[in-house]
């Protein structure tokens, strides 16, 4: 029996000794933590990923800066432009080359749903990225330990690179389809519908090629030239048709609130306030959103205004000093957001990614432009009605609902008459034509329609364009400047410092400045 009791330790010493004889990267792997996931799972959280990176919802900073609304209450936030860096989207794009491979793990072809997407999703994260920053890692980018100092690609080379994606995606979505393919599931936007994909990807083509206006003569994106193709093939490049195909993000009663709703009424209500910028505009051309996503401004209300006169409603400048802006928001100088429409339910209105109105009011700014053949005021209609609709304004009487008490559950009813054909007849309405003037007018509607919708898209067209003029002053900080760009994250200037350094000289004379502009603003 002693020799048991001698011979059991070494055995147990023998088989721990062996046990250690694994590789390092064997024995630190979690046996708990799952090393791959099924590629519906992991493009679920790529589109949901999309919904963050285009703004992450309404009522945010984006928002702000779009000049939608302010903030009238510096301890959640000011209306200022003094922005330092962003952030980038390699996590996200490392998910999508993880939902290809899994894809092919489950035996699909190379051609296939998720790898048709995921030339999408490169083209659409590596643009959200470039056109925030400049030149980015490309080429060099996503090849983990093999390279963690990737070199930076030029804006240039990066939209080259995303046109020939989005062609690519087309391309393979038009075989796909051709084939029945039926592999796509997790989609929460359009329910795993291989078509309407197709319609997204060459809608946010034009969107793409209508932001490289500044770039026009280029031979190499040849911008016009591809723009016209796609109007011209709507068989090969089918596009958005109506509010149907929208790529938007839908909110529930639970677990995916709209931003403002019942809960947060206490918290923010009273403390942000329209802006000036998107109000004004609308009351300036006497248009009907005006009553359905802002309230009188009770002070007017007071004065004997009556509460469906346009004169009624209010915004404020984002310029404005935010002290001058709290005390003028608690007399009633202002009109907060419509309490019925925004804080009445959890489920608000959509929000739209990719949308109709958008792609509308592209087509007629290309046409405008002399891009591509067509009727500029058609597309230029489309896109003020749709809008219209997304509302649910119509033709004749219209109930619209102001808070009886300043709050969200007791509402005073009106009806208002609403005539399109009288909006549109309208001098600052109606189309000036293939002119500077009705170019203003296009962007203008294009603005309107964009309130509180896809991220900075407003932004990132008032910067092309310079419509509509942005409000500042000592509110929005800067040197009273509207920035052009971010700067780049602290990440990459400590741990690619050379090629970092190298992308801000040869850009913004070595100077990693809010303010230079990057190469599609020149």
């Amino acid at each position: 029996m002693k020799r048991h009791y001698i011979f059991l330790p070494l055995l147990l010493l023998g088989l721990l000794l062996t046990s250690c004889e694994k590789p390092f990267d064997q024995l630190e792997q979690d046996p708990n933590r799952p090393t791959s996931a099924p590629a519906s799972l992991v493009f679920n959280g790529i589109l949901n990923d999309m919904y963050s990176v285009a703004g992450g919802g309404a009522w945010n900073d984006a928002q702000r800066y779009n000049q939608f609304y302010a903030s009238n209450y510096n301890y959640y936030a000011t209306n200022e432009y003094s922005w330092t860096s962003t952030g980038l989207y390699y996590t996200t794009l490392k998910n999508v080359v993880k939902m290809e491979q899994e894809a092919k793990k489950a035996g699909l072809p190379d051609v296939n749903a998720y790898s048709a997407l995921g030339k999408f999703f490169r083209a659409f994260f590596f643009e959200q990225m470039t056109k925030r920053l400049g030149d980015v890692p490309m080429t060099d980018a996503l090849q983990g330990l093999d390279n963690q100092t990737p070199t930076y690609n030029t804006q240039k080379e990066v939209y080259v690179q995303i046109l020939k994606w989005l062609d690519d995606a087309n391309s393979d979505l038009t075989t796909l389809i051709a084939k029945n393919d039926n592999n796509l599931t997790g989609d929460i936007y359009l329910g795993n519908s291989l078509a309407k994909w197709q319609k997204v990807v060459n809608t946010y083509k034009l969107r793409v090629l209508i932001s490289l206006s500044k770039k026009e003569s280029d031979t190499d994106l040849n911008v016009k030239t591809r723009f016209a193709e796609v109007l011209n093939n709507p068989t090969k490049f089918p596009i958005m048709a109506s509010m149907d195909d929208n790529l938007q993000y839908i909110y529930n009663n639970q677990y995916n609130k709209y931003p403002r709703n019942p809960d947060n009424f206490g918290q923010n209500a009273t403390r942000e306030n329209m802006a000036a910028t998107y109000l004004n505009t609308l009351t300036s051309l006497n248009d009907p959103r005006t009553f359905v996503v802002a309230e009188p401004a009770t002070a007017k209300v007071a004065a004997g205004v009556k509460p469906t006169d346009f004169a009624a409603f209010v915004g404020a400048s984002s310029g404005e000093d935010l002290a001058v802006m709290s005390s003028n928001a608690n007399q009633g100088v202002y009109s907060f957001q419509n309490r019925k429409h925004y804080y009445s339910t959890y489920t608000a209105e959509p929000y739209i990614i990719i949308g109709y109105p958008e792609l509308q009011f592209t087509i007629a700014e290309a046409i405008n432009r002399g891009w591509a053949t067509g009727n500029a005021e058609t597309y230029y209609q489309n896109g003020i009605q749709a809008s219209w609709g997304f509302y649910g304004l119509k033709d004749g009487d219209n109930t619209i609902y102001f808070s009886a008490d300043g709050g969200y559950k007791v509402f005073n009813t009106y009806t208002v008459p609403v005539s399109y054909a009288d909006y549109y007849a309208q001098p600052a309405v109606k189309y000036a034509g293939n002119t500077a003037d009705g170019l203003k007018q296009i962007l203008t509607q294009k603005y309107l329609a964009f309130f509180q919708q896809s991220g900075m898209e407003a932004f990132y067209n008032q910067r092309r364009t310079g419509v509509p003029t942005f409000l500042v002053g000592p509110g929005t900080g800067n040197s009273q400047r509207i920035p052009l760009r971010w700067q780049y994250p602290a990440t990459e200037r400590s741990y690619n410092t050379k090629n970092n350094t190298a992308a801000v000289t040869s850009q913004y004379g070595g100077t990693d400045d809010i303010n230079a502009a990057m190469w599609i603003l020149k």
